[in-house]
């Protein structure tokens, strides 16, 4: 049986979560989702949109009520079906409308931000890739700022060496763009590189937050983390955390050193057991 965490929180802390509804949620919808985790004693969500925006305006505003009552952060993951450097316009055009839906949908629930794995190297340089993502960055927030529906855009780093969004890529992106900020998957960050993996290199990844980004980078991460079974050409597949390599106590500690805030999201299999660990270990440092 799940333990529930302590309510008690510090505002502008770190807060844990979960991406999606968690298992022992009474129903699998989205409001009976953010209850859970309430009840749990986590502080954040992340809602999943990742086979596709299946959410509509009106459903949307009572998510947003039920998270206000309950005191819980909403975030949104975009549909995984996104490539911003896909050599076929009409993908790249369902790309961006994609992201622009779930930014619209996450807006009227009051979500704070959206993450999304951006874009495919396709075999093009690296460099050519990064301007084409950050054109269509820009013209994204700008359609949204017209629409007064600005919430935070997060590419995020991903895990395997065909994908674009390497820490450098994505931190760069944060610092070039107003209305881009990061999500660090450090279970990515591990498997991409089968590095980041002890106190010095989680360390390392935050120092360059605050000096890309400022303190105010430090003050608005969006984490994920989890176990993850990677090889030679980076992630497999999530494990839960005490099935897997991932040193998350080490993280843990560098979150604590670095005065680190915001959300950190639990994507292992073990949805809201390992958010329960990761939050309850936090709490002890």
């Amino acid at each position: 049986m799940l333990r529930t965490g302590n309510r008690k929180r510090i505002e502008n802390t770190l807060l844990f979560g979960t991406a999606g509804i968690p298992h022992s949620s009474k129903s699998q919808t989205t409001q009976a989702g953010v209850m859970r985790i309430h009840e749990l004693g986590l502080g954040c969500m992340e809602v999943e949109f990742v086979q596709g925006v299946r959410m509509s305006n009106s459903s949307a505003l009572p998510v947003g009520e039920v998270a206000r009552k309950q005191d819980v952060r909403l975030t949104a993951h975009a549909p995984y079906f996104i490539n911003l450097n896909s050599q076929e316009e009409e993908k790249v055009v369902a790309s961006r409308q994609r992201i622009l839906q779930t930014a619209c949908i996450t807006s009227a629930f009051g979500g704070e931000g959206i993450v999304f794995h951006a874009a495919f190297y396709m075999k093009r340089p690296p460099d050519e890739v990064y301007e084409r993502v950050k054109r269509h960055l820009a013209e994204i927030i700008e359609q949204l700022d017209k629409e007064r529906k600005r919430v935070w855009i997060r590419p995020e780093t991903t895990g395997k060496g065909s994908q674009f969004g390497t820490l450098n890529e994505i931190l760069r992106l944060s610092a070039e763009i107003d209305g881009v900020a990061p999500c660090i998957d450090f279970a990515h960050l591990h498997a991409r590189t089968g590095k980041f993996n002890c106190y010095r290199d989680f360390s390392w990844v935050l120092d360059q937050v605050g000096e890309k980004l400022g303190r105010k980078g430090l003050d608005n991460l969006h984490l994920h983390v989890s176990g993850i079974e990677y090889g030679d050409k980076g992630e497999r597949k999530h494990l839960d955390l005490r099935d897997s390599d991932f040193q998350y106590v080490e993280l843990l500690q560098a979150l604590r050193d670095h005065d680190a805030r915001g959300m950190v999201v639990c994507e292992s299999p073990n949805l809201e057991g390992d958010a329960l660990l990761l939050q309850e270990t936090y709490s002890t440092l």
